[in-house]
């Protein structure tokens, strides 16, 4: 049983571009757009991960991500935002989600956004990040 705490520094972690998860396509013209930070992964113990995500739309565009949550996921808005279609934001920094395991969900960003993810198990399974047009 795991007894110590666990303490980072998350401005002394480098960001990791996410095609070295994902693959090319997190890439927008060859530009990586999404980035992330570990800072926990404690899945062999069944224990969960976290991280720091952050997406970088190009601009004038939306970063869109489809998933599918495979634990229950925590998700905390630290800067930017999640936006409907048109670009009109509808979740703003200090806002929390919830996405239950099995739940299958969507975001939408269209300015630099950063979330604290925190999963309880698995992370989501994701189903595609791709870089749309606002629909005005």
């Amino acid at each position: 049983m795991e007894t110590d705490a666990i303490f980072i520094r998350t401005q002394e972690i480098e960001w990791i571009p996410a095609s070295s998860i994902y693959g090319e396509s997190v890439l927008h013209d060859g530009k990586e757009i999404v980035f992330v930070k570990q800072l926990t992964n404690r899945l062999e113990n069944g224990k969960g991960a976290a991280y720091l995500i952050k997406f970088v739309p190009p601009e004038g565009k939306m970063i869109r991500t489809v998933a599918v949550a495979r634990s229950d996921e925590h998700v905390y808005i630290l800067e930017g935002g999640h936006c409907y279609r048109n670009g009109e934001q509808r979740l703003f920094p200090g806002d929390y989600v919830l996405n239950p395991e099995g739940h299958p969900h969507a975001n939408l960003v269209n300015i630099e956004t950063t979330a604290l993810v925190i999963c309880t198990g698995a992370t989501d399974e994701v189903k595609e990040i791709t870089v749309i047009e606002p629909k005005v």
